[in-house]
């Protein structure tokens, strides 16, 4: 049996914009308490990125009415590359055509995966470039490390719910050509409730989970890195030192094996800080899948999680908003 080439045209997770209706107390959380720089405003928008990041802005606080995600950024290769998956987004349907970029990146296509989460495929990015008084000393470092609260280095990926993990997944992996790397199957291997894909040798960018409401369209957690476990605990004080409501953590989760801590922006958005887990560098590597025994609660050790990991998501819904025909009824676990 011969195997499909590859498709390596989308390079890696690139910038996420997120909604809040508290602008200036997320924008609180985010450049005080997580140690992100503030670089620049358009609008209703601010833009940030980690003191790691290489691009000019990875993260966009959008003021709206509710929570939620605004827009997924996805890097691609080459323009050359851009321009075969937007031929291939709109063979699939679901392409919404081309935009001039925002926020430093250039000219995009934009697109809806079948859930209806908003997205865009970019080439070119200004890289940052730190003014006096924000260069590091390391030449390799775009900036330099404050030591500003977290002081998270760079995002890293986000969760996203949806009605129907296959059909995401499916696309993600056919249409983006993202790997699948891990994936957690119910009721004998029958119903697909997560899984975890990379455009890159990072475990995940990229995880859709089943939505217990039926809904569509809703975020579960953005994820920023830090560079080891101490990070993580370190984290945790600071945010009780700031007051902010931590929901999980810090623990270790089987499925990634990353080291994770969880709490909610001012605005509602879960938000991880995240280190630890693995990378993959196999061509031939298998998906790893996980049966409701295996996968228990996705805590590998740590203190469980509670009834809301699985309940919210942003924007929150009622099952009559969205869903009237009914829940997915689902044991508790972990959409990391």
């Amino acid at each position: 049996m011969t195997a499909h080439e590859p498709i390596q045209d989308i390079a890696h997770l690139g910038h996420v914009e997120l909604l809040t209706p508290v602008p200036d107390k997320s924008l609180w959380y985010f450049r005080d308490v997580l140690g992100m720089e503030a670089v620049g405003q358009e609008g209703q928008s601010v833009h940030l990125r980690g003191y790691g990041d290489h691009a000019h802005s990875t993260l966009t606080l959008t003021e709206a009415r509710r929570p939620g995600l605004g827009r997924i950024s996805w890097r691609a290769v080459s323009q050359p590359a851009l321009e075969r998956r937007a031929d291939a987004i709109s063979a699939a349907g679901l392409g919404e055509g081309w935009r001039e970029g925002e926020g430093g990146r250039g000219r995009c296509f934009r697109f809806r995966d079948p859930d209806g989460h908003a997205m865009e495929i970019y080439y070119d990015e200004a890289p940052y470039h730190a003014p006096e008084g924000m260069r590091s000393t390391l030449k390799n470092l775009p900036m330099k490390y404050t030591g500003r609260g977290v002081n998270v280095r760079r995002i890293d990926h986000l969760a996203v719910l949806c009605r129907d993990v296959a059909a995401n997944r499916r696309f993600a992996e056919s249409v983006l050509g993202f790997r699948l790397h891990e994936q957690v199957r119910f009721d004998r291997g029958k119903m697909e409730v997560g899984s975890w894909l990379s455009p890159s040798i990072m475990h995940h960018q990229l995880a859709y989970v089943v939505d217990v409401k039926g809904a569509a369209g809703r975020l579960h957690h953005f994820a920023l890195w830090v560079d080891n476990r101490e990070d993580v605990l370190r984290a945790a004080d600071l945010l009780a030192e700031h007051g902010v409501f931590i929901e999980a953590g810090p623990s270790k989760h089987n499925n990634s094996q990353g080291f994770y801590l969880y709490s909610y922006e001012p605005g509602g958005n879960r938000i991880e800080i995240y280190s630890g887990s693995y990378l993959v560098t196999a061509p031939d590597f298998q998906p790893v899948i996980w049966n409701e025994q295996e996968r228990g609660t996705g805590v590998y050790w740590g203190t469980p999680l509670p009834d809301s990991f699985l309940n919210y998501a942003t924007p929150d819904v009622t099952v009559s908003d969205q869903a009237p025909a009914g829940t997915v009824k689902l044991p508790a676990f972990d959409p990391i």
